[in-house]
């Protein structure tokens, strides 16, 4: 079965080293759900400004794991720069709240954490 995330993208970065590799995935799981859920309570409060923060902060983990978010990403950090409403942004934070449960499933089982 294909990874959400790209594994080769993730042994780059630890240089083979698959201790590091594990650090990396127990450090994504602790610190990116609680942005995550930051990001989703800016949205739906219309805080366009934490928004963007929170959207800017993850977007280097998700390149990290070779996660195909960057459209999404962008997308929300434009939205932050207009006068739309959250509507504009639901279909993408959508997209990444799914990947990221998929990746979040996928670490905890691949590094038994």
């Amino acid at each position: 079965m294909d990874k959400t995330y790209s594994l080769d993208s993730l042994n780059e970065i630890a240089g083979g080293d698959d201790e590091f590799m594990a650090i990396i995935a127990k450090t994504f799981l602790e610190e990116i759900p609680p942005d995550l859920n930051a990001l989703i309570q800016a949205i739906e409060n219309n805080n366009k400004e934490l928004a963007y923060q929170f959207a800017h902060k993850m977007k280097p983990n998700f390149e990290m794991l070779g996660l195909n978010l960057a459209k999404e990403v962008t997308a929300i950090e434009s939205w932050t720069n207009t006068s739309k409403n959250k509507s504009a942004v639901e279909p993408h934070i959508d997209k990444i709240k799914n990947t990221l449960g998929n990746v979040f499933a996928e670490l905890r089982s691949d590094f038994d954490l």
